[in-house]
């Protein structure tokens, strides 16, 4: 590549011993490199870093299973970072590679079933890390991959500094392009650096959509979406007239996000207290009731046939239309479906098991419970689904809307729960009057705990909880 030998390379830095090999960490090394940018272009200075490890350096099966050279490398990507040069540096910061090996661990490390954000129809779903003590972006994918769009909370600082950048939104590196090597294809991901209200607005709507937004704002990115730590102002404070392209984005797209791990728990109020044999209350007794394994399975294969990008689109169900590698829905007015859209449905294990219920209490922290809104105007107004996985116990609660094909919530019955896992059917009417109800929800600083909001007439309560109720083991 041409490009490339505008690069000084300076520096490699990596693990003795990688992490598959039986070292510490997950990454080879991370390649520093310095960009001199193009100032015509408004594409300052910067530092450019490239992992390597995520995708097979080795072809010899021990740490990625060789798949052939039609398939991915390893995880199919490694990860880029473009960060602005500050005067007078000499060196790369090498806090970025500390960055990338957090990041690759998780997708080394982490299970199945973690925490990504729904795929759109520009982009799969991103992952979420070991280090967010809070919550983290759900829904179901064969391996924790990170893609273009997807979102990554961090809620740090991301140089262990005083700076509002503290998360990270991904996209496809402005210069690298796929390469094909013996063992598979490669492409690289770029992380680009956001402020919290970037983020909240990436997960309201859609982490491409945010992006291309960063891209039209030089001091946030620009074309190239180079991070600067020393920004300190949002895309929002730069020009108040983004928010309004996210308000009509969110009114016209809806939200990609369709699900959180938050500290969430539910109650059946139309059970006895003292019977609790079948209750599915999360920590009800000295132990959480768990899942099944078919059922998790079913939780898994709901999401990942209704959601994942590679087979289908995202919301509502159609067939894709490729373009430029990335598949855009282009028929609104279809349903969505927890289910697959061929001719078989997938059947809930044991359905006879599926109880309706008549009165539910749902329980959240003030974190999960501010996506409430978001769950109900950027999803549910959409026909689609949110589900919350508890990270405190072993349930589910979803949302899904009277469009939602395959859910064992109905409109006759809207509340019912196979095991632990809920769903919870509001009508769009509900949908809107809730909307009003929860208003304060947005606004967090005026918010006093615990809060409860109640509609006798639907028999549904909604409660706001301190942390500390569900850090307990018993509540």
């Amino acid at each position: 590549m041409e490009w490339w030998m505008q690069f000084c390379h300076l520096l490699l830095g990596g693990p003795k011993l990688k992490e598959g090999l039986g070292g510490p960490d997950p990454l080879d090394y991370v390649s520093m490199y310095r960009n001199v940018g193009s100032p015509s272009a408004n594409i300052p200075e910067h530092w450019h870093y490239i992992s390597f490890g995520l995708s097979d350096l080795y072809g010899d099966s021990r740490v990625h299973e060789f798949t052939g050279t039609d398939g991915p490398s390893g995880f199919g990507f490694e990860l880029t970072f473009r960060l602005k040069r500050e005067t007078g540096e000499s060196a790369p910061p090498t806090w970025p590679a500390e960055l990338m090996q957090g990041l690759a661990r998780y997708v080394f490390q982490s299970g199945p079933i973690m925490t990504v954000p729904d795929p759109t129809p520009r982009s799969e779903g991103a992952g979420e890390v070991e280090q967010m003590p809070e919550f983290w972006l759900w829904t179901c994918r064969p391996k924790n991959t990170f893609c273009s769009g997807d979102h990554v909370s961090w809620h740090s600082p991301l140089d262990n500094s005083e700076s509002r950048i503290q998360h990270m939104l991904l996209t496809e590196d402005p210069q690298m392009q796929p390469v094909q090597t013996p063992f598979g294809v490669v492409t690289f991901l770029q992380i680009v650096g956001v402020c919290t209200e970037e983020l909240h607005a990436a997960q309201q709507w859609n982490g491409q959509g945010i992006l291309e937004l960063l891209r039209m704002v030089p001091i946030a990115g620009g074309p190239w979406l180079i991070t600067d730590m020393r920004r300190g102002e949002t895309i929002f404070e730069i020009d108040p007239h983004l928010q309004e392209r996210v308000d009509k984005g969110i009114e016209t797209d809806g939200s990609n996000l369709s699900g959180v791990s938050a500290k969430c728990a539910w109650d059946d109020l139309s059970r006895p207290p003292e019977d609790d044999e079948d209750s599915r209350s999360i920590c009800i007794g000295t132990q959480p009731r768990r899942l099944s394994g078919k059922d998790t399975e079913q939780i898994r294969e709901t999401l990942r046939r209704g959601l994942e990008i590679n087979s289908k689109p995202v919301l509502p169900p159609i067939n894709p239309q490729r373009q430029n590698g990335l598949t855009h829905d282009r028929a609104p007015s279809r349903k969505d479906s927890l289910e697959s859209d061929s001719s078989t449905a997938i059947i809930p294990h044991e359905l006879i098991r599926t109880r309706q219920l008549e009165s539910v209490h749902l329980k959240f922290n003030q974190e999960s419970g501010a996506l409430i809104p978001l769950c109900l105007r950027g999803r549910l107004l959409h026909g689609r689904h949110f589900t919350y996985k508890s990270i405190t116990g072993d349930m589910a609660i979803t949302f899904v809307s009277t469009g939602v094909e395959g859910a064992f919530a109905t409109e006759e019955h809207p509340y019912a729960a196979h095991g632990p896992w809920l769903q919870i059917l509001l009508t769009e009417e509900f949908v809107e009057k809730m909307l009003e109800d929860l208003e304060d929800l947005t606004s967090p600083e005026e918010f006093k705990l615990p809060k409860e909001y109640s509609w006798p007439e639907k028999k549904l309560k909604v409660s706001i909880l301190p942390d500390v109720v569900f850090d307990s083991p018993l509540h």
